[in-house]
Order: C-alpha cells, then sequence, then structure tokens
C-alpha cells in the first residue's frame, strides 16, 4: 500500500482566528504550532508546507504561570563585541508586545527554511481588529488546560462516585446498631448476674455450711 504524499500547492489553506485574552503562553503556543505545521490533517507531509494561516488578536493579553513576568529573561546578540543584551518578559511586553507570543510558537517550529515558512503564515494582532477579513477566518476557541503530547488539550475526565448497594448499606446500619448497644465486661474468675425473666422468680443464694 502507497502511502500519501502531499504535493506543494495541492491543499487549500484555510484561516483561523483565535482571541488571545488570558490564555497561557506556552499552552496557546502548543496549539497553534501544529496548526501552522500541518499536523492536524491527515494529509501532513513533512517536507512539505501542509499547514493553514492562524490570526492571532489581543497579544498583548496573553498570561504566564507563577512569577514568569519578572523571573524570565530573555536573550538577542547582535553579534557583534558587547552586544549581547538580556531583557526582563515584562519590559518585552511592554516594548513588542507580540513577540513573547512568536518567540513561544518560533521555538516549537522546525529549525529550516520550511519553518521559516511555516512562520510566515503566522498573523498576530496587538488589539481586536484586523485586516484580514476578506480570507473570512473561521474562529477558533483557545484551548485552556495541560496540552497533550500531540497538541491537543488532555482533560481528566470527572468519574461520578458509585452508589453503594445495599448489602452495605444494611450491613453499615447493623454495624451502628451494634455500636450503639451497651457494653458489658466481665473480670475473670467473676460470676455474671442471671438476667431477671418478668413473671419468674430466681433462685435464692446458696448459704455456705459451716
Amino acid at each position: 500500500m502507497n502511502c500519501y504524499q502531499a504535493k506543494a500547492n495541492e491543499l487549500t489553506k484555510q484561516w483561523y482566528v483565535i482571541d488571545a485574552t488570558d490564555m497561557v503562553v506556552g499552552r496557546l503556543a502548543a496549539q497553534i504550532a501544529p496548526i501552522l505545521m500541518g499536523k492536524h490533517r491527515p494529509t501532513y507531509t513533512a517536507h512539505i508546507d501542509t499547514g493553514d494561516y492562524v490570526i492571532v488578536t489581543n497579544v498583548e493579553k496573553v498570561v504566564f504561570t507563577g512569577n514568569k513576568w519578572t523571573q524570565k529573561h530573555y536573550q538577542r546578540y547582535s553579534g557583534h563585541p558587547g552586544g549581547q543584551k538580556e531583557e526582563q518578559a515584562l519590559k518585552l511586553l511592554k516594548r513588542r508586545p507580540a513577540r513573547i507570543l512568536e518567540l513561544a510558537i518560533q521555538r516549537m517550529m522546525p529549525k529550516n527554511k520550511i519553518g521559516r515558512h511555516m512562520m510566515s503564515k503566522l498573523k498576530l494582532v496587538v488589539g481586536m481588529a484586523h485586516t484580514h477579513q476578506a480570507q473570512n477566518p473561521i474562529p477558533l476557541p483557545a484551548l485552556s488546560g495541560r496540552p497533550a503530547s500531540s497538541g491537543g488539550l488532555f482533560v481528566v475526565p470527572k468519574v461520578a462516585a458509585p452508589a453503594p448497594s445495599r448489602d452495605k448499606v444494611v450491613s453499615t446500619e447493623a454495624s451502628a446498631v451494634a455500636s450503639d448497644a451497651p457494653e458489658t465486661t466481665s473480670t475473670p474468675g467473676s460470676a455474671t448476674a442471671p438476667t431477671p425473666v418478668p413473671g419468674e422468680a430466681l433462685d435464692a443464694p446458696e448459704t455456705p455450711t459451716v
């Protein structure tokens, strides 16, 4: 059986739009990167760009978990002596709002020529208004949660607690009644007094013979 191999310009490109408001940077990037590479399609081919276009709005409203806004730093190097710079994530967001999400997605893409071509299909927009209305982009909800290895979302299903069986309920009630009954303690060598029965006389205790 022959394996399908996509040809260049054979597949129709789709356009998607995602709202990044209050979305975690890494989790959103894990959703966008497979779409740019085309791994969400069954026709994915490694040496052909089979991905789609993605428009991301409100990129300035992405969030980090924990204290990464102050703890995370980005480095860049101009190639000249003394040209290495380090910048805090919060300062980079104020200077270039779209750069943080762009770097997160870029580091998940192939590090070659086709990877740079795939990154050209990513459109990052500050605010809600974008200039690609003519392409009729399809709204795509952003996933929130723990991403799986395939780029999707892994959600732990909620399992309802099983109802207790009737036998278990009866045994529980019997044990509760037994625990409420008074306990009688006896010491070794001591006689237990007989329980009087209504209408029946008790035998008199024996008198020892001198």
